[in-house]
This record gives structure tokens, C-alpha cells and sequence, in this order.
């Protein structure tokens, strides 16, 4: 439900900016008509004007549309009749939580899925804390800057990131006890609680080696898209400047424009990707880290007009 939400203030923000985008085109194109009848452009710049702006405004009903279906779909999740949804802050006003670094494997036995397989093992007459000892690597999640760490790295070795940790073939996890049933099945459900136990281990381990992947490279991601629209609208800017003083054609100016709202629609997009992620190391890790990460947080923000270096994130370091 968080990502679903995230997703519609993602939305949100993508209409905003191709309403304003349509609003700063429409402006293009009625001076550019007027201009025209005034015999100072060609039919050529005015159409082109016209076309951008049809293009741009084009996109508004289709986000809108996307918008309604988020509404309904999350009223729905939240027991009601599909509808409009309240907000609260913008997603250019929600602040990035930072990953605490040193954060201990132990956060994964709160995971409902290890929880149930845990269960599942004691009801099988196991002995669970010997089942962890065995099955359950004690390590450091996260490294500097929340970033995975170096022990969670090498759970998975090699190019296909397979599992390598090595478990004894025989251990004294089962305990005699009242089994109904015949001897053979009695092992065999003991064996497939135990292999179960085992997958979901390795299950929630890969999901917060993936997520803690997912954070930083969408960090890197928004760092360098945020100097991309910097430098694109710095790039509209000359190239207006250049076209009313006679030096360059309007499609110039139009391809720079475009370019700009594509990118700024990407910065966006990846914003609410990396909002997304960290609600997913949340739940691969079970929760229980929130608070240490409520003092560690930084902006979404917009990307600064003046300063292309202020829009990197965090510094990107292993």
C-alpha cells in the first residue's frame, strides 16, 4: 500500500509538471501567432509551436486518468468505494530516509514469512535455536552510508549471485517427540519444514541484498538525472536567448524544450522509484530500523536553478 501511494504522488508531480510544461508552451504559441500576423514568423515556427503544446496537453488526460485509477485502486486496499484519495505532503516535500549503517541480520527473524517457517520447524519437534545457528548467518546488513555490506555481499558469490553459505549436511535440529503418524512421513515433513526454513532464509537475505542494490544505484541514478535537468535548462535558456537575437531557428529551442520536460518527467519518475525501494528494504527487512533513520534523513526536493551540483544525493561510496 506505502508503494502504491508513493506511485500516486509520483503521479501527481508528473501532472504538475506537464501542466506547467503545456501552460509555458500555450504562451510559446500565442505569441507566436501573434507574431505571425504581424508578418515577424513563419507558418512553420507556428505550427511547430502548436504542436508542442498539443503534445504536452495531450499528456494531461492521460495522467489524470492514471491518477483516478491509483485513487481507486488504493481507496479499495483501505476497505472503501473507489474515490479520490486525501494527500499530505508532495513527494518534492517528503525527505529521504537514510539507511542506518551496521544494521544486524537479526531484523530478518521479524519477517512474518521466517516467523511462520519458524513455526512450522518447532511444531515439526525441532530445536529452533540450533536451526538458527546453523541456518541463520549473523551478519551486518548494511555497510557505510546504508549501502549493503561487505558480509551481505558475500552470501552471494560468483555472476549468478548464488547462496554460498555452508551449513553442516548433518546437525541435531529434530528433537524426539509425539509425531502422529508413520515414521517415514513423520521425517519427511520434518525434512520439508527444514528445506523450507532454509529457502525463506535465503529468500529474505537476497530481498534486502536487492533493495539495499536498488537504493543506491536509483541515489546514483537521481544524482546525475538532477545534473542532467540543470544543465538542459540552462541549454533552453541560451538557446531562447540565441534564437531572439537571429542566431538559431525555433526547432532548436523546441528540441531543447522537449528534452527538458522528458527529463524533468524522468527525475520525477525516479524519485518515487527511490521512495519505493526503500520501502522495500523496510519490509525485506523486516522493519525495526525507522527510528534510527528518522535523524538521518535529506530532502526529495526539486533540482536547484543555480547550483547543477547541489542535485546529487548522498555520496555514492561502498
Amino acid at each position: 500500500m506505502a508503494n502504491s501511494y508513493i506511485n500516486l504522488l509520483d503521479l501527481d508531480r508528473q501532472l504538475e509538471l506537464t501542466r506547467q510544461a503545456a501552460k509555458n508552451y500555450k504562451e510559446s504559441y500565442d505569441l507566436f501567432t501573434l507574431r505571425f500576423k504581424y508578418g515577424n514568423v513563419s507558418q512553420i515556427e507556428v505550427n511547430q509551436a502548436k504542436a508542442q503544446y498539443e503534445q504536452a496537453a495531450a499528456n494531461i488526460p492521460l495522467f489524470e486518468k492514471f491518477i483516478a485509477q491509483q485513487e481507486n485502486a488504493l481507496s479499495v486496499l483501505i476497505g472503501n468505494n473507489p474515490g479520490p484519495i486525501t494527500r499530505g505532503k508532495k513527494i518534492d516535500e517528503l525527505m529521504f530516509p537514510s539507511v542506518p549503517a551496521g544494521l544486524p541480520s537479526d531484523l530478518l527473524a521479524n519477517r512474518p514469512d521466517i516467523r511462520q517457517a519458524e513455526q512450522n520447524l518447532i511444531a515439526a519437534n525441532a530445536n529452533i535455536g540450533v536451526a538458527k545457528a546453523l541456518y541463520f548467518p549473523a551478519i551486518s546488513l548494511t555497510g557505510l552510508f546504508g549501502w549493503a555490506s561487505n558480509d551481505l555481499d558475500d552470501l552471494f558469490k560468483g555472476p549468478a549471485k548464488t547462496w554460498s553459505w555452508a551449513v553442516p549436511i548433518t546437525a541435531p535440529i529434530f528433537t524426539a517427540g509425539a509425531i502422529a503418524g508413520q515414521v517415514k512421513s513423520a521425517e519427511a515433513l520434518q525434512q520439508q519444514a527444514l528445506l523450507t526454513y532454509e529457502q525463506k532464509i535465503q529468500t529474505a537475505f537476497r530481498e534486502v541484498d536487492d533493495a539495499l542494490v536498488d537504493q543506491k544505484r536509483t541515489r546514483e541514478q537521481i544524482a546525475a538525472q538532477g545534473q542532467e535537468v540543470y544543465a538542459l535548462r540552462e541549454y533552453v535558456r541560451l538557446t531562447r536567448l540565441r534564437y531572439d537575437n537571429g542566431y538559431t531557428s525555433y526547432f532548436e529551442v523546441l528540441y531543447a524544450e522537449n528534452r527538458l520536460y522528458v527529463s524533468e518527467l524522468t527525475h520525477a519518475q525516479s524519485q518515487g522509484t527511490l521512495f519505493q525501494a526503500l520501502v522495500n528494504i523496510y519490509k525485506a527487512m523486516g522493519g525495526g530500523w525507522v527510528v534510527t533513520a528518522e535523524g538521518l534523513t535529506e530532502p526529495a526536493g526539486d533540482v536547484p536553478m543555480s547550483q547543477g551540483a547541489a542535485a546529487a544525493q548522498a555520496p555514492v561510496q561502498k
